[in-house]
């Protein structure tokens, strides 16, 4: 994994802290994963698979 520096509205990381606090996820940082995650999936239709890296090409 690799590390990266995000700046997000104090009302994003409000309520990330509130699903953490609330124990729907164990940290922030899993919680940010999961909705990127999800993110990608809605948006390019598929999953980057994370072991090749493998982006769906999107002009197909």
């Amino acid at each position: 994994m690799r590390l990266i520096t995000v700046h997000l509205p104090e009302a994003y990381l409000a309520g990330i802290d509130k699903l953490v606090t609330n124990e729907a996820y164990p940290n922030r940082s899993e919680t940010i994963r999961v909705a990127v995650r999800d993110l990608l999936k809605a948006e390019l239709g598929g999953f980057i698979r994370y072991e090749t890296k493998e982006v769906p090409d999107l002009l197909n």
